[in-house]
């Protein structure tokens, strides 16, 4: 099977990634063990001004099988269970939380060297109903994604994309909110041996009439440590350092200020990933 298109989701995922992952104004802690048979359980602590929040999960692999259980602060337990490929291409996923009754979910994703195809529906009496398909290959592809209540009638999501990709470019744009918001991004490879690219990204609400247009980069100043910097046409600057002081472990500082308001103190985020 050929890479293909992938599913709705990775539709400018390359910009998001660079514009948005790994950025945080809160403390966090991770912390990832493995058990004799196998089993990682990988404890979370995340201190949010005065609020800490935690929790433990616990992930076990069998041949395709692969389950994962998350236990919160707030005794509320997440669950998913993971089936790859009991057919080629074909990837199933269910899931639910304690103690919502109405969360449990099925989810089927199939990935084809010319389509992408994943749908979910709610284990309920009422459900929502979600299908985003993509079509096309390596280079273009248009998708969509829709959700329908069964409740009410009515689509509760309904979204749509393209996305063009070359060997060191992305660009996508998407139609989402029923049609009110049209995202355009574009990514760009500028040195595939330093990790350098640039990114941007442009957001406009037809109802509100504004635009949010943000710019970013990334350059590995070492194998192990990347920089990353964005800004949008609000004043905000961020920045980031990450480094992989050891293989898997992460440490991230990153921070943000105000350009327009610079008597107001920075945002700034710690995170720390530990992994054996």
């Amino acid at each position: 099977m050929g890479k293909g298109p992938g599913l709705y989701s990775d539709i400018g995922k390359k910009a998001r990634d660079l514009l948005y992952k790994d950025y945080q104004a809160d403390h966090k802690f991770t912390v990832t063990t493995y058990t004799s048979n196998g089993v990682a359980i990988t404890s979370t602590g995340i201190k949010k001004g005065e609020l800490l929040l935690a929790d433990v999960s616990t992930e076990l692999k069998n041949n395709n099988i692969t389950t994962n259980v998350k236990v919160d602060t707030k005794s509320t337990l997440f669950a998913t269970v993971t089936v790859d490929e009991p057919a080629p291409g074909l990837k199933t996923i269910f899931s639910f939380i304690v103690p919502d009754q109405r969360s449990g979910k099925v989810e089927l994703q199939y990935q084809h060297e010319y389509a992408g195809i994943s749908t979910s529906i709610g284990l309920n009496a009422n459900p929502l109903v979600n299908f985003s398909g993509v079509v096309g290959n390596n280079c273009v592809s248009v998708g969509t994604d829709l959700s329908f209540d069964t409740a009410s009638g009515n689509f509760t999501k309904l979204n749509a994309g393209l996305n063009f990709t070359q060997s060191d470019l992305i660009a996508s744009l998407t139609l989402n909110d029923k049609g009110d918001t049209l995202n355009a991004s574009y990514y760009h490879i500028v040195s595939p041996l330093t990790n350098t690219a640039v990114g941007a990204e442009l957001t406009h609400s037809f109802s509100s009439n504004e635009n949010t247009l943000t710019i970013g980069t990334q350059h590995a100043l070492d194998p192990l440590t990347t920089v990353k910097a964005r800004l949008n046409n609000y004043g905000r600057a961020s920045g980031l350092i990450q480094h992989e002081w050891r293989p898997k472990s992460l440490f991230t500082i990153s921070g943000e200020v105000d350009t327009r308001a610079i008597e107001k103190s920075a945002k700034v985020g710690l995170a720390l990933a530990l992994k054996p």
